[in-house]
């Protein structure tokens, strides 16, 4: 039987809400504090409500129940705010459980934050060997690896610059190379990687790979379902701060976007302070359908989707088209699409009478490649005016297993993948 290097037992984490965590407090906070926690309690007991710990205090994890035997790459997903952060950072020893207990064997490198565990004064060659002395590891074992966890990093210029002046991406370098290559027997990284360029992130992905297969370990919290089921064995699903699934990640990862726990996919602009403006277009809504007609915020490239963007007309417009933008993550435009593009629905739709409508868009399969997709929304009449505008209306995640070209190792650049039509003709020698 293999060995179990983790181990959690009931394992619950309660946070009280509203609290600030502080470091150095002068006498104006604690008598701040003292008045407010003293004008809360007369409030209590007029209104006799509730205890404190009731009204001020919520369970981010709860009876958490699994096991991980060593060498095993386990993936954890859920939507936010599912208790995925917490979990690592408890088996990370960087928080106290509140109930129950993790039994955890082996140097544990963690990477749950940008910079997690570097002192902002000291620079990125004193972190590293700081961080180094954390795991346990000697000064000679440290030196070994230097130059590789330097190399990895892209940070050589910088190396002797104190951190607190690198920029988020050269401070999320350094420290994944540092987690990952100061050899801990299990690793545990947080979704820090979507802060780095596309670059970067595969060079990540690419290590915690390695991570895997020399044995260690490893721990991996993302929304990207395509890493998770390229990288991990296993997964386990967390909702409302409870396991409610475990498995195979291709099993976890199916009925996690088939069950309607992943995001929303759903953008409402009720009680949006910039209506008074739009009218007589009033937006209401902006969708994303699977193939199912379901809703969600996670697509598979392979399969066909719909964006729904409904809105009402308190007049009659003429000349109205409804469309919307997508972009990269970055911002950088993809394509436009508008309800009336093509001239026989401009035509039909010139005089659009008041009343409620819903324009839809049906996006081919096997349109883009994985990664986050930014949707934005837009109403006007061209080149009369502009009703309503919203470039960032909703982000979409899209998820390319089984995509065209998928069996070839290499990741496809940039943000679409198609499916075209080749042939192969063999000439005459």
């Amino acid at each position: 039987m293999a060995d179990i290097v983790i181990r959690v037992e009931d394992l619950g984490k309660q946070y009280r809400i509203g609290q600030n965590v502080s470091g150095y407090r002068t006498l104006r906070d604690a008598l701040t504090e003292f008045v407010g926690s003293s004008t809360r309690r007369l409030k209590n007991l007029a209104a006799g409500a509730r205890s404190r710990s009731e009204q001020e205090t919520i369970w981010a994890l709860r009876h958490i129940n699994f096991e991980v035997e060593q060498g095993t790459v386990l993936g954890v997903i859920g939507r936010n705010g599912a208790g995925k952060s917490t979990l690592l950072k408890l088996l990370a020893r960087v928080a106290e459980p509140t109930e129950g207990r993790a039994e955890i064997r082996g140097r544990v490198g963690s990477l749950l934050e940008v910079g997690t565990g570097f002192h902002p004064e000291l620079t990125g060659r004193e972190n590293t060997y700081l961080n180094g002395a954390i795991l346990g590891m000697k000064r000679a074992e440290i030196d070994k690896k230097f130059d590789e966890i330097i190399a990895f990093s892209e940070v050589e210029k910088f190396i002797d610059t104190p951190v607190k002046r690198y920029s988020s991406g050269m401070y999320l370098r350094l420290a994944f190379s540092v987690a990952a290559h100061l050899e801990p027997e299990i690793l545990v990284v947080d979704e820090v990687l979507a802060v780095g360029d596309a670059e970067f992130q595969q060079k990540c992905l690419g290590k915690m790979n390695q991570v895997a297969t020399e044995g260690r370990t490893v721990l991996f919290v993302s929304h990207n379902m395509s890493a998770v089921l390229r990288l991990t064995e296993e997964a386990i699903l967390l909702d409302h701060g409870q396991i409610v699934k475990r498995g195979s990640s291709q099993d976890v990862v199916d009925y996690y976007l088939t069950s309607g726990m992943a995001q929303e996919g759903e953008r409402l602009w009720e009680n949006d302070p910039r209506l008074e403006r739009t009218r007589p277009f009033r937006p209401i809504s902006l969708r994303v359908r699977d193939s199912r007609g379901k809703q969600s915020g996670q697509m598979m490239s392979i399969e066909p989707m719909d964006i729904e963007f409904e809105y009402e007309l308190e007049d009659d417009i003429t000349g109205l088209r409804v469309g919307f933008y997508i972009s990269s993550s970055r911002g950088e435009p993809i394509f436009t699409s508008f309800d009336t593009d093509r001239t026989e629905d401009f035509e039909k739709y010139t005089d659009r009478p008041a009343g409620r409508y819903i324009s839809r868009c049906r996006i081919p399969a096997n349109t883009f490649n994985s990664g986050r997709l930014i949707v934005g929304v837009n109403a006007s009449s061209y080149r009369i005016r502009s009703f309503f505008t919203d470039e960032h209306a909703m982000t979409l995640t899209i998820d390319d297993t089984g995509a065209p070209g998928s069996h070839w190792p290499e990741r496809r650049s940039g943000p679409l993948r198609p499916s075209l039509d080749w042939t192969i003709e063999a000439l005459d020698r």
